[in-house]
């Protein structure tokens, strides 16, 4: 049976959106919009025409205020939603003949939107094929949707939310299960291939990420031959996708014995990710956050002025708004979930926490970070 769109898809929000800015439909390419709207995602080569703007079988969803969605697609890429997408209506042009965005028009006009105003997506569209949905439809009115569909997305529905505690279970389990076979002398890519593989087998559809030993002084620079030896903090930050929704953990496995140092400097770091952690409630400003993190490493005589310190986390693309970052205007609200990841080098804890009115809900529990995991 397939899943409704309005379990998964913050349609109230949505509408008031639209009719704040006076919009009479969306049109979704970029993936993270598309999945969301659409209820699946494509895997393999068929994702990765959901990530170029320039693909010759590139695909649409529109989204009209008010009437059925309507999928624009080409025909290889038509089986999966017809099976999987809450969308019924798919307008199938031929690829690598037929331009898609000419289909998008006729689909626009087909839908009596010619001369109304659409929301697309200006951060994911070519100048090739906005000047030809132009001069196709010169009546309809455009409008960005970017922060719009931002904004829309950010809270998540109940179903949203099993969803993303299924994926954070299921990826501690992959490190709990990988990280007792690390030895001196095992290679990174080892340890890579044992997570990647642990995941696709227990049903991810898509997982990636890095590690790196604390020795291997190049960070995502991609797994490689680098052994690990006795005394080694191996760095992880990984994501697997269920359903469209990502669990986002990163776990430190120490080779041997810690040393006092090391376990001062995991227990540092820790405490400060949890005091964070406890700050991300309705209401809180993320510059705030940030600035808080910041002045807390500053006391320890660490760097202080790190890129970001967490991110909300969504369908398709794990790293979403609100960015956790300096000088973001974005306030917490209840319902968001953040995958939380303030770390210094090596020491990189990364939970995943909805945000309530109160205390934050973690996601990701049934991996322990009270103590670094250690392996003979």
């Amino acid at each position: 049976m397939k899943a409704a769109a309005r379990d998964f898809v913050q349609i109230a929000r949505l509408e008031r959106e639209m009719d704040a800015q006076g919009l009479d439909a969306i049109v979704a390419r970029a993936g993270i919009n598309f999945t969301y709207l659409a209820g699946f995602a494509y895997p393999g080569t068929l994702a990765r025409h959901l990530d170029l703007a320039d693909s010759p079988r590139g695909v649409y969803l529109v989204w009209p205020r008010k009437g059925e969605a309507r999928i624009v697609v080409n025909a290889i890429a038509k089986d999966l939603p017809a099976r999987d997408s809450f969308v019924e209506h798919f307008d199938v042009y031929e690829g690598y003949t037929e331009p898609p965005i000419e289909r998008l028009a006729k689909t626009l006009a087909e839908m009596g939107l010619a001369d109304g105003r659409v929301g697309f997506e200006t951060n994911f569209i070519s100048v090739a094929d906005w000047e030809a949905l132009r001069a196709k439809l010169p009546r309809m009115r455009t409008a960005d949707c970017v922060a719009l569909m931002d904004h829309v997305r950010a809270v998540k529905t109940k179903a949203e939310l099993a969803r993303l505690k299924f994926g954070a279970d299921m990826l501690d389990d992959a490190f709990l299960a990988c990280f007792p076979t690390v030895r001196p002398g095992m290679r990174e890519r080892d340890l890579h291939a044992a997570l990647m593989a642990y995941c696709l087998s227990h049903g991810s559809e898509f997982t990636h990420g890095i590690l790196n030993s604390s020795r291997n002084t190049v960070s995502y620079g991609g797994e490689s031959d680098f052994a690990f030896a006795a005394g080694d903090a191996i760095r992880t930050d990984y994501v697997a996708y269920l359903h469209n929704y990502p669990g986002h953990q990163s776990r430190t496995v120490i080779v041997g014995e810690p040393t006092a140092k090391q376990r001062a400097e995991y227990a540092l770091n820790l405490d400060v990710h949890r005091r964070t952690i406890d700050r991300c409630r309705a209401g809180a400003k993320v510059d705030d956050l940030w600035r808080f993190t910041m002045g807390e490493y500053r006391k320890a005589g660490w760097p202080d002025h790190h890129m970001l310190i967490g991110h909300g986390v969504g369908p398709w693309w794990h790293q979403q708004e609100p960015i956790l970052r300096r000088a973001s205007e974005h306030v917490l609200e209840e319902g968001m979930v953040l995958a939380l990841e303030p770390h210094v080098n090596f020491w990189h804890v990364q939970d995943m926490v909805l945000v309530t009115k109160g205390a934050p809900v973690l996601l990701s529990p049934k991996f322990n970070t009270d103590e670094p995991f250690v392996v003979a």
